[in-house]
């Protein structure tokens, strides 16, 4: 149970930083002087508590998770190599294809946007968002812009989220 509730207290934290005129915000471009450090501080002691527990399940690694990011004074100051160990744990218990994707996002920050986009492309995820929204970023990123216009319109076509179509949108359109 601290697990859970850790989780969704460190989500919570970072409520008021997800959404800016009515665009996503994702983590890295988040304003971390906007988290809620008293959140993040009983998010941080409900880990520590599952770590003494010893018992990892799902929540209590996505809370770990969620931790690392929020320990972090700026995004480059992730501990990616733990993000990914945490990852792993979590694939052990939960081999699906999206942790698989979320997992690759960090191989990204760790080890370059060429090995996470092989991972990425190898998962059975054409009809979900996520993943479109997540070759664009990484096609993007190696100067694939062609390619990365086209995965900006699936992963466009794919969503229903205002906020979420909006920011990739924009994203899209700072493609030359």
């Amino acid at each position: 149970m601290a697990g859970l509730l850790g989780l969704l207290v460190l989500t919570d934290a970072r409520r008021e930083a997800r959404v800016r005129n009515g665009q996503l915000v994702p983590l890295d471009e988040q304003d971390r002087a906007g988290w809620n450090r008293a959140l993040i501080d009983e998010g941080h002691n409900l880990v520590r508590e599952c770590l003494t527990i010893n018992r990892p399940g799902r929540y209590q690694i996505l809370a770990a998770i969620n931790a690392v990011h929020t320990d972090a004074p700026t995004a480059s100051d992730t501990d990616w190599s733990q993000v990914i160990a945490l990852y792993d744990q979590l694939t052990r218990l939960d081999p699906s294809p999206i942790v698989a994707l979320n997992r690759a996002v960090a191989v990204a920050e760790l080890d370059g946007p060429e090995l996470a986009l092989a991972l990425v492309d190898r998962l059975p995820l054409t009809g979900y968002h996520a993943w479109h929204a997540t070759r664009a970023d990484l096609l993007r990123r190696l100067g694939r812009s062609a390619a990365a216009k086209q995965a900006y319109d699936a992963a466009i076509a794919a969503t229903q989220n205002s906020a979420e179509r909006a920011y990739l949108s924009r994203k899209r359109g700072h493609l030359v």
